[in-house]
Protein backbone atom coordinates (compact mmCIF):
# COMPACT_ATOMS: atom_id res chain seq x y z
CA UNK A 1 0.00 0.00 0.00
CA UNK A 2 0.91 3.58 -0.28
CA UNK A 3 0.67 5.62 2.59
CA UNK A 4 0.96 9.47 1.82
CA UNK A 5 1.25 12.64 4.12
CA UNK A 6 0.83 16.32 2.71
CA UNK A 7 2.09 18.34 5.03
CA UNK A 8 0.39 21.34 3.52
CA UNK A 9 1.80 25.00 5.05
CA UNK A 10 2.87 23.48 8.39
CA UNK A 11 5.71 22.10 10.10
CA UNK A 12 9.05 24.62 10.11
CA UNK A 13 12.22 22.96 8.19
CA UNK A 14 13.42 21.78 11.48
CA UNK A 15 10.46 20.27 12.59
CA UNK A 16 9.77 18.48 9.17
CA UNK A 17 13.70 17.33 9.46
CA UNK A 18 12.63 15.37 13.07
CA UNK A 19 9.24 14.49 11.85
CA UNK A 20 10.74 12.48 9.05
CA UNK A 21 13.37 11.02 11.22
CA UNK A 22 11.00 9.70 13.56
CA UNK A 23 8.90 7.94 10.42
CA UNK A 24 12.50 6.64 9.46
CA UNK A 25 12.59 5.56 12.35
CA UNK A 26 9.14 3.31 13.27
CA UNK A 27 9.81 2.48 9.50
CA UNK A 28 13.10 0.50 10.29
CA UNK A 29 12.04 -0.44 13.68
CA UNK A 30 8.88 -2.27 13.02
CA UNK A 31 10.13 -3.75 9.61
CA UNK A 32 7.01 -1.69 7.44
CA UNK A 33 7.33 -2.63 3.72
CA UNK A 34 4.65 0.59 2.53
CA UNK A 35 5.79 2.36 0.28
CA UNK A 36 5.96 5.84 2.17
CA UNK A 37 5.56 9.35 0.91
CA UNK A 38 5.93 12.93 2.57
CA UNK A 39 4.93 16.20 0.71
CA UNK A 40 6.37 19.04 3.23
CA UNK A 41 6.09 22.89 2.84
CA UNK A 42 8.18 24.27 -0.03
CA UNK A 43 10.28 26.11 2.70
CA UNK A 44 10.77 22.65 4.66
CA UNK A 45 12.62 20.52 1.42
CA UNK A 46 15.94 19.80 2.98
CA UNK A 47 18.70 16.74 2.45
CA UNK A 48 17.10 13.82 4.12
CA UNK A 49 18.49 10.33 4.52
CA UNK A 50 15.70 8.48 4.58
CA UNK A 51 14.24 5.43 2.91
CA UNK A 52 10.54 7.63 3.29
CA UNK A 53 9.97 8.99 -0.71
CA UNK A 54 10.44 12.89 -0.31
CA UNK A 55 8.05 14.45 -2.72
CA UNK A 56 6.75 18.74 -3.41
CA UNK A 57 3.61 19.88 -3.26
CA UNK A 58 4.35 22.17 -6.06
CA UNK A 59 6.23 23.36 -8.57
CA UNK A 60 6.45 25.24 -11.69
CA UNK A 61 6.93 23.54 -14.93
CA UNK A 62 10.24 24.92 -15.81
CA UNK A 63 13.71 24.43 -14.44
CA UNK A 64 14.37 28.10 -13.50
CA UNK A 65 13.49 31.45 -14.42
CA UNK A 66 11.16 34.46 -13.88
CA UNK A 67 8.34 33.03 -12.24
CA UNK A 68 8.09 34.90 -9.12
CA UNK A 69 7.09 32.63 -6.09
CA UNK A 70 7.19 29.39 -7.77
CA UNK A 71 10.23 26.54 -7.99
CA UNK A 72 11.11 25.03 -10.58
CA UNK A 73 13.84 21.41 -11.36
CA UNK A 74 16.89 22.91 -10.06
CA UNK A 75 15.90 23.54 -6.62
CA UNK A 76 13.94 20.18 -6.54
CA UNK A 77 17.34 18.55 -8.08
CA UNK A 78 19.67 19.94 -4.87
CA UNK A 79 17.29 17.68 -2.61
CA UNK A 80 17.30 14.67 -5.02
CA UNK A 81 13.33 14.66 -5.63
CA UNK A 82 11.51 13.14 -8.25
CA UNK A 83 8.37 12.99 -6.68
CA UNK A 84 5.53 15.86 -7.17
CA UNK A 85 2.18 16.87 -6.23
CA UNK A 86 -0.26 17.65 -8.43
CA UNK A 87 -3.94 18.83 -9.06
CA UNK A 88 -5.14 19.27 -5.53
CA UNK A 89 -8.15 20.56 -4.66
CA UNK A 90 -6.57 23.44 -2.79
CA UNK A 91 -4.70 24.69 -5.56
CA UNK A 92 -7.59 23.85 -8.31
CA UNK A 93 -9.96 25.85 -6.05
CA UNK A 94 -8.12 28.65 -3.75
CA UNK A 95 -4.94 29.00 -6.21
CA UNK A 96 -6.98 28.87 -9.34
CA UNK A 97 -5.17 26.36 -11.44
CA UNK A 98 -7.04 25.39 -14.41
CA UNK A 99 -6.88 21.97 -16.20
CA UNK A 100 -4.96 23.59 -18.98
CA UNK A 101 -2.65 24.84 -16.42
CA UNK A 102 -2.58 21.11 -14.34
CA UNK A 103 -2.34 19.13 -18.02
CA UNK A 104 1.23 21.55 -18.82
CA UNK A 105 2.95 20.30 -15.10
CA UNK A 106 1.79 16.99 -15.61
CA UNK A 107 3.30 16.98 -19.04
CA UNK A 108 6.56 18.31 -18.04
CA UNK A 109 7.55 16.29 -14.92
CA UNK A 110 5.80 13.04 -16.58
CA UNK A 111 8.51 13.26 -19.33
CA UNK A 112 10.88 14.06 -16.97
CA UNK A 113 10.07 10.48 -15.22
CA UNK A 114 8.81 11.59 -11.70
CA UNK A 115 6.20 10.28 -9.68
CA UNK A 116 3.06 12.06 -9.86
CA UNK A 117 0.47 12.03 -7.37
CA UNK A 118 -2.37 13.09 -9.26
CA UNK A 119 -5.54 14.39 -7.58
CA UNK A 120 -9.19 14.50 -8.44
CA UNK A 121 -12.28 15.28 -6.16
CA UNK A 122 -15.73 16.81 -6.45
CA UNK A 123 -17.28 19.38 -4.54
CA UNK A 124 -20.69 19.33 -2.43
CA UNK A 125 -22.94 20.87 -5.11
CA UNK A 126 -21.70 18.11 -7.75
CA UNK A 127 -22.42 15.23 -5.39
CA UNK A 128 -25.35 16.29 -4.64
CA UNK A 129 -26.68 16.64 -8.49
CA UNK A 130 -26.87 12.87 -8.80
CA UNK A 131 -24.01 10.57 -9.81
CA UNK A 132 -24.40 11.52 -13.84
CA UNK A 133 -23.29 15.08 -12.84
CA UNK A 134 -20.83 14.43 -10.76
CA UNK A 135 -18.72 11.46 -12.85
CA UNK A 136 -18.78 14.05 -15.49
CA UNK A 137 -17.45 16.72 -13.18
CA UNK A 138 -14.49 14.05 -12.29
CA UNK A 139 -13.61 12.49 -16.08
CA UNK A 140 -12.87 16.27 -16.77
CA UNK A 141 -10.11 16.30 -14.63
CA UNK A 142 -8.88 13.35 -16.28
CA UNK A 143 -8.81 15.21 -19.66
CA UNK A 144 -5.23 15.84 -20.89
CA UNK A 145 -3.45 12.90 -18.25
CA UNK A 146 -2.27 10.01 -19.82
CA UNK A 147 -3.61 7.49 -17.16
CA UNK A 148 -1.69 5.04 -18.49
CA UNK A 149 1.55 6.46 -16.94
CA UNK A 150 3.87 4.39 -15.42
CA UNK A 151 4.71 6.76 -12.54
CA UNK A 152 1.29 7.69 -11.58
CA UNK A 153 -0.83 7.53 -8.66
CA UNK A 154 -4.05 8.87 -8.44
CA UNK A 155 -5.63 10.30 -4.98
CA UNK A 156 -9.44 10.63 -4.82
CA UNK A 157 -9.88 13.33 -2.68
CA UNK A 158 -14.11 14.43 -2.18
CA UNK A 159 -13.01 18.36 -2.03
CA UNK A 160 -16.20 18.52 0.43
CA UNK A 161 -14.55 16.06 2.94
CA UNK A 162 -10.73 17.62 3.01
CA UNK A 163 -10.76 19.38 6.73
CA UNK A 164 -14.47 18.81 7.18
CA UNK A 165 -14.16 16.52 9.39
CA UNK A 166 -17.07 14.87 7.26
CA UNK A 167 -16.10 11.83 5.44
CA UNK A 168 -17.98 9.32 2.77
CA UNK A 169 -19.74 6.15 3.66
CA UNK A 170 -17.06 2.99 3.50
CA UNK A 171 -19.74 1.97 0.96
CA UNK A 172 -19.35 5.32 -0.89
CA UNK A 173 -15.93 5.15 -1.08
CA UNK A 174 -16.26 1.51 -2.33
CA UNK A 175 -18.59 2.87 -4.93
CA UNK A 176 -16.22 5.12 -5.99
CA UNK A 177 -13.00 3.54 -6.82
CA UNK A 178 -14.71 0.89 -8.48
CA UNK A 179 -15.68 2.70 -11.52
CA UNK A 180 -12.30 4.87 -10.88
CA UNK A 181 -10.40 2.27 -11.27
CA UNK A 182 -11.73 1.59 -14.78
CA UNK A 183 -10.32 5.42 -15.62
CA UNK A 184 -6.47 3.72 -15.20
CA UNK A 185 -4.79 1.32 -13.95
CA UNK A 186 -2.60 3.39 -11.54
CA UNK A 187 -2.81 2.56 -7.62
CA UNK A 188 -5.49 4.76 -6.42
CA UNK A 189 -5.47 6.43 -3.23
CA UNK A 190 -8.31 8.18 -0.46
CA UNK A 191 -7.80 11.05 1.15
CA UNK A 192 -10.51 13.67 2.74
CA UNK A 193 -10.74 13.91 6.63
CA UNK A 194 -8.61 10.26 6.89
CA UNK A 195 -7.57 10.67 10.20
CA UNK A 196 -5.87 7.59 12.76
CA UNK A 197 -9.58 6.83 13.83
CA UNK A 198 -10.64 5.92 10.70
CA UNK A 199 -8.08 4.86 8.42
CA UNK A 200 -7.95 0.87 9.36
CA UNK A 201 -11.42 1.32 7.78
CA UNK A 202 -10.24 3.08 4.83
CA UNK A 203 -7.64 1.01 4.33
CA UNK A 204 -9.69 -2.48 3.99
CA UNK A 205 -12.34 -1.04 1.19
CA UNK A 206 -11.71 -3.03 -1.99
CA UNK A 207 -9.66 -0.64 -4.40
CA UNK A 208 -8.48 1.39 -2.14
CA UNK A 209 -4.47 1.18 -2.66
CA UNK A 210 -3.55 3.52 0.03
CA UNK A 211 -4.25 7.38 1.74
CA UNK A 212 -3.45 10.79 1.23
CA UNK A 213 -3.71 11.97 4.43
CA UNK A 214 -3.54 16.17 5.40
CA UNK A 215 -3.55 17.82 8.82
CA UNK A 216 -4.19 14.50 10.30
CA UNK A 217 -0.53 13.64 9.66
CA UNK A 218 0.94 16.32 11.02
CA UNK A 219 1.97 14.01 14.75
CA UNK A 220 4.08 11.50 13.92
CA UNK A 221 2.74 8.90 15.92
CA UNK A 222 -0.70 9.17 14.19
CA UNK A 223 1.18 8.77 10.93
CA UNK A 224 2.79 5.66 11.92
CA UNK A 225 -0.66 3.90 13.52
CA UNK A 226 -1.71 4.69 10.13
CA UNK A 227 1.28 3.40 8.24
CA UNK A 228 1.01 0.19 10.93
CA UNK A 229 -2.33 -0.07 9.54
CA UNK A 230 -1.87 -0.95 6.31
CA UNK A 231 1.45 -3.27 6.90
CA UNK A 232 -1.26 -5.33 8.83
CA UNK A 233 -3.93 -5.40 6.06
CA UNK A 234 -0.97 -6.09 3.47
Amino acid sequence: MIIAANLKTNLTRKETKQYIQELDTYIKNNAISQEVLVFPAMSSLDENDTSIIIGVQNAYPTKNGAYTGEIGTTHLDEFGIQTILIGHSERRHIIGETQEVIVAKFNYYKELGFKIVYCIGEPLAKREAGEAEMMKYISAQYEGIDTNYENLIIAYEPIWAIGTGLTPTLEDIESMHKELKKKSPAPLLYGGSVKVTNAKEVLAVENVDGILVGSAALYSEHFCSMIQYAQELS
